[in-house]
């Protein structure tokens, strides 16, 4: 199994449960992790034989700035879904940091893997 990855998206969002946090925009930072096969693309030097890694993160962008999620579980969740069920991706971790959440941490979120790695 390969890897390829996405390190530190950010994007802007309404995530949050307090009614301030739903009246602006704050930043969340991705980290992407996808399971994949690059041989066939290694052979062939051929975009179109790999994860585009590009079309992942425009499609995750848009999904994101849209959303208005309260938890950055239920974000994190809706992301792998989306990720696995458009894209050719087995298994995935994804990491959601939320920054300035907790005074005095440089961020908090969560860690998910979903699928199956071989």
């Amino acid at each position: 199994m390969d890897i390829i990855f996405i390190r530190d998206l950010r994007i802007d969002t309404v995530i949050g449960i307090y009614a301030w946090e739903r009246s602006i925009r704050q930043t969340i930072r991705l980290d992407l992790e996808m399971a994949t096969d690059i041989a066939r693309a290694a052979a062939s030097d051929r975009i179109e034989d790999t994860l585009n890694y590009k079309a992942v993160a425009k499609r995750v962008i848009a999904f994101v700035e849209q959303s208005e999620f309260q938890l950055v579980e239920t974000l994190a969740e809706r992301i792998a879904d989306l990720v696995r069920s458009e894209f050719p991706v087995p298994w995935l971790r994804l990491t959601l940091n939320k920054g300035g959440a907790v005074r005095g941490a440089q961020g908090v979120g969560v860690i998910i893997e979903r699928g199956t790695r071989d």
